[in-house]
């Protein structure tokens, strides 16, 4: 017999995401490119028994950690399983998506071109107001870069305010 489904509310609870495991091929290259081309702090380095794990984040979100480690870096895999982990992941079919709000898609993606990441999409307007661009970091993780429907409307007004007045 299978029990109905019961709708409960959550009230009084304030969720926040915390950390993110995220499997990287190389550390000192996933590192390079979180710290070096979207500018992530550092929180830790550390390395136990053969295993080394790094944490970064955004400036702006101090208690938001990425853990980049190698995959399979759970003393349970089996030597057989990590390396159909590290197949997969060389093939792309293991990525991981991080979505980053940013309050200007075509500046961030100008930047984050330049330095070499390989562009999955270009900046483009969503349907829905929305305007981002995604790219893989150097393990085939997929990040999209969103400016929001109201981040774009306020700087195409900003835009709009420094051109002046248009003609009809």
């Amino acid at each position: 017999m299978t029990r109905p489904s019961r709708q409960v509310r959550a009230t009084g609870m304030n969720l926040k995401l915390s950390s993110w495991a995220l499997a990287v091929h190389d550390l000192n290259e996933a590192l390079g490119f979180y710290r070096d081309v979207l500018g992530f702090e550092v929180h830790a380095d550390a390395e136990s028994e053969a295993t080394r794990r790094v944490s970064v984040g955004p400036r702006s979100q101090p208690d938001m950690q990425i853990f980049l480690q190698s995959p399979g870096t759970d003393p349970r895999v089996s030597p057989a399983d990590r390396q159909m982990i590290e197949d997969l992941m060389a093939n792309g079919l293991l990525g991981q998506r991080l979505v980053f709000l940013t309050d200007n898609c075509d500046t961030t993606f100008e930047h984050i071109e330049a330095a070499g990441a390989e562009v999955m999409q270009e900046p483009i307007n969503q349907p829905d107001g929305a305007r981002d661009c995604a790219f893989l970091d150097p393990s085939g993780n997929m990040l999209r870069f969103t400016q929001t429907r109201q981040m774009n409307r306020a700087l195409a007004y900003r835009r709009t305010s420094r051109e002046g007045p248009q003609a009809p």
